[in-house]
């Protein structure tokens, strides 16, 4: 009997779309300026934002084996 990877490819669609999903979502809410009018905007969301992008840069660096990440 041919082993298949059924399982496997079943588990990578549900975390792939997860991901999808997610990165939907910060995309709108990138487009809304993440909730902040110009206003009202001080040094505690540059903060928030300088944290969003370190944890995204990890992930982008990891997906495209750059800043240490390669193999």
């Amino acid at each position: 009997m041919p082993r298949t990877n059924d399982a496997a490819l079943d588990a990578f669609i549900v975390a792939k779309t997860e991901i999808d999903a997610m990165l939907a979502r910060l995309v709108a809410h990138s487009a809304d300026h993440f909730g902040c009018s110009p206003e009202e905007v001080n040094w505690r969301h540059v903060g928030m934002l300088n944290h969003y992008r370190a944890r995204l840069r990890e992930i982008t660096d990891m997906a495209f084996r750059e800043g240490g990440h390669e193999v």
